[in-house]
């Protein structure tokens, strides 16, 4: 029985839904956005401390709609495809495979290109996710809705006391610096990022609750069946993104020069506007899904973004050996606002590109191939 099982290996392209791989590849754009901004930088957030004129505009944009806004709409996915590969692999053996296969990638991808990594986060969190969530009642999955209730809460209460605690000043955004992405020369580089991962991949870890969410989510099929759930994802697209954006405002228009305030203010600021993020992540998975429903007749408009969306992992990794060329000191060296916002666009359209042309020679991309061959390779 476990061999049958297993050997229903990795979803075929006609059985995929659009929602997912939509959202996926539209939202390597967001991630394209902050990780050349962060490369660009040699730090995080990657904002212009003293913007002008029409950066204040990008700086003011990234804050309310990338910075920190883009990951959780990963984690919401990742969730989301764990119990989809769940469905085809019934025993955990394929699952726990998978996962421990993203953290060796995780390693891989931050010691030689980018610290800034949550592939190794994923695999850890799917570990845990495969152990401890997945085979649970649809009573015990209800519970990620009260957290969020209570995080919501928070969130609130946090805001409350940031605005009305704070006070006029002359701070502004500071980038916290990042080593490896200064670094003189790639051996440099290379000894940093091992230090900066582990602690990078920690801090990252506690999404479990997005994923959760996910998990949620993919046991009532809101992204394959998105006709069906119409009311719930127009409100949470609505209520999501709403949330995400408003806690932002205020930290967005510090970055964009227009709020000032003291160092302490902004700090409380920073705070609403992260964990506010967090709200971005269901917020824009609802959006895509709504607009793939609109799509589901014509879904040939989506097709490059639907294809980079199935190569995701690949079109990840071809961005951080891009902002490794582009931006380090030791390399091509560009910098500033303008060489990220470019470079980024850039780099996304050219993997669009990429992902189609191997979508029509029907080729699933070099890291996805691998990572297939590693879960399913006692299937034959």
């Amino acid at each position: 029985m476990t061999t049958v099982l297993e050997k229903a290996g990795p979803v075929r392209r006609s059985e995929r839904a659009l929602a997912p791989d939509l959202t996926r590849g539209f939202m390597l754009l967001f991630i394209a956005l902050a990780n050349a901004a962060n490369f660009a930088f040699a730090g995080q957030p990657g904002l212009d401390g003293t913007p002008h004129g029409l950066q204040r505009v990008v700086n003011f944009l990234m804050t309310t709609l990338v910075d920190s806004r883009a990951y959780p709409v990963f984690a919401v996915m990742f969730g989301y495809g764990l119990v989809q590969l769940s469905r085809r692999n019934r025993t955990r053996r394929v699952l726990l495979r998978r996962n421990a296969a993203l953290i060796g990638f995780g390693f891989v991808h931050a010691t030689l290109l980018y610290f800034g990594d949550f592939l190794g986060a994923y695999g850890i969190v799917g570990l845990l996710a495969t152990t401890l969530l997945l085979r649970r009642s649809d009573r015990f999955h209800r519970l990620i809705l009260w957290l969020w209730g209570f995080q919501t809460v928070y969130a609130a209460v946090l805001a409350v006391i940031a605005v009305t605690t704070a006070h006029a000043g002359d701070a502004t955004i500071v980038n916290s610096p990042n080593p490896s992405l200064d670094a003189s020369s790639y051996a440099s580089s290379l000894v940093h990022r091992l230090a900066e991962w582990p602690v990078h991949t920690a801090t990252v870890i506690p999404f479990i609750v997005i994923v959760w969410l996910g998990i949620w989510a993919a046991n009532r099929r809101l992204l394959e069946e998105p006709g069906k759930h119409l009311t719930l994802l127009r409100r949470v697209a609505i209520g999501g993104l709403g949330i995400s954006i408003a806690g932002s405002l205020p930290y967005a228009l510090v970055s964009a020069g227009l709020l000032h305030l003291d160092a302490g203010s902004v700090d409380a600021m920073y705070r609403v506007h992260a964990v506010t993020g967090e709200y971005g992540g269901p917020g824009y998975v609802a959006l895509f899904a709504l607009i793939a429903h609109r799509l589901a007749s014509s879904a040939g408009r989506a097709n490059p973004i639907a294809a980079l969306g199935q190569r995701s992992l690949s079109g990840y990794l071809f961005q951080s050996v891009a902002w490794l060329i582009l931006f380090s000191p030791w390399a091509l060296g560009l910098e500033g606002t303008y060489a990220a916002l470019v470079a980024a666009v850039a780099v996304w359209v050219i993997s669009l590109v990429a992902a189609q042309r191997m979508s029509d020679v029907g080729y699933r991309g070099p890291a996805e191939t691998l990572l297939r061959r590693i879960t399913y390779r006692t299937a034959s």
